[in-house]
């Protein structure tokens, strides 16, 4: 039986296809070819397809998971549904589809400190990765702290593009912290420029009414409202602090 050494694809010959844009690892193609049927030249070359498309998945999903910035987070098969007294949880799994994303759409998940918010909107953006999506999840205060350091206006331009490009875009706790007048027109801009095209998440401890406490005195704060409660999915959940439960149940010294 005839076999494919190592040595039966040349530097020169792994040069011209690394130009003509192969990404498999050279170890990888070897292999292929080493297992390979020299009298079915199809076959080959449909492995070597199926091998290249799914290296440029990988490396796809492992550059837009490290975009995404999400951090480490629990996955919805341990999540206790049961512990919410109040959620939503029919109008979350329809979220989990993605439709929203593709109609440009926002959700609002808003609750107390501890009940699961970020879990659920970091969850929603593993979704989206794993679809094949441009996601970004940043708390709110990072992502004002990231603009407002930007020291121009082409500079800030660039940057402004972390928030207004991605497919899905997260930010976390909003309520939490105090900001300026100008934070309040940095988001009010993200929110216009994906308005209807690109959809944003937003957790939140506070109902709208009570979001121009967090800017005070910016006057842009009730046409930011407006604009990303037009087409918005609102999960409220009631429940007591998954924390403090957790802190209740450890033993004491």
């Amino acid at each position: 039986m005839t076999t494919t050494s190592k040595t039966t694809i040349s530097d020169d010959l792994l040069d011209g296809l690394r130009a003509l844009g192969l990404r498999l690892s050279s170890d990888a193609l070897h292999e292929l070819l080493g297992k390979a049927d020299p009298r079915s030249p199809r076959d080959l070359l449909a492995g070597l397809v199926a091998a290249e498309r799914q290296e440029r998945e990988q490396r796809n999903l492992a550059a837009r998971t490290k975009a995404a910035t999400l951090g480490g987070f629990s996955t919805l098969d341990r999540i206790d549904w049961n512990h919410p007294r109040k959620i939503d949880r029919a109008l979350y799994e329809q979220l989990l589809t993605l439709d929203f994303v593709s109609r440009g759409e926002n959700v609002l998940l808003r609750g107390p400190a501890g009940v699961g918010k970020t879990t659920l909107a970091q969850n929603l953006c593993l979704a989206g990765l794993q679809r094949g999506l441009r996601v970004r999840f940043s708390t709110l205060a990072a992502a004002l702290a990231d603009l407002l350091k930007q020291e121009s206006s082409p500079a800030l331009e660039r940057r402004l593009k972390r928030y207004i490009k991605p497919d899905l875009l997260v930010l976390d706790e909003l309520g939490y912290l105090p900001a300026d007048s100008r934070s309040a027109d940095l988001l009010y801009n993200i929110i216009s420029r994906r308005h209807e095209k690109q959809s944003i998440v937003i957790t939140t401890n506070l109902p709208f009414k009570q979001w121009g406490t967090v800017f005070p005195g910016a006057a842009c704060v009730g046409a930011l409202v407006d604009r990303f409660a037009q087409l918005c999915h609102v999960i409220d959940i009631e429940a007591d602090s998954w924390r403090q439960k957790a802190s209740l149940r450890k033993p004491k010294t």
